[in-house]
């Protein structure tokens, strides 16, 4: 993981390096999908996702494009 200012800032970075553009974060949605994703791991019950359940979860925080979409 990587931490830019902007979007503009990733992307110079990933040209300068000739690398493409991953999946791009902001620090709410990161902060959101942290605890959906590992809220309920300390729970007696907890049992391993889905991969719908998983799928869910991303698209819930607002990680919708290609790149986030779980085979």
């Amino acid at each position: 993981m990587l931490l830019f200012r902007s979007e503009e800032e990733a992307a110079r970075w990933c040209q300068e390096r000739e690398r493409p553009v991953g999946g791009i974060v902001s620090l709410p949605q990161l902060q959101r999908l942290g605890g959906l994703w590992y809220g309920d791991r300390l729970r007696p019950d907890w049992k391993p996702r889905t991969v719908v359940e998983s799928q869910a979860i991303l698209d819930q925080v607002g990680l919708t494009s290609e790149f986030w979409r779980l085979a």
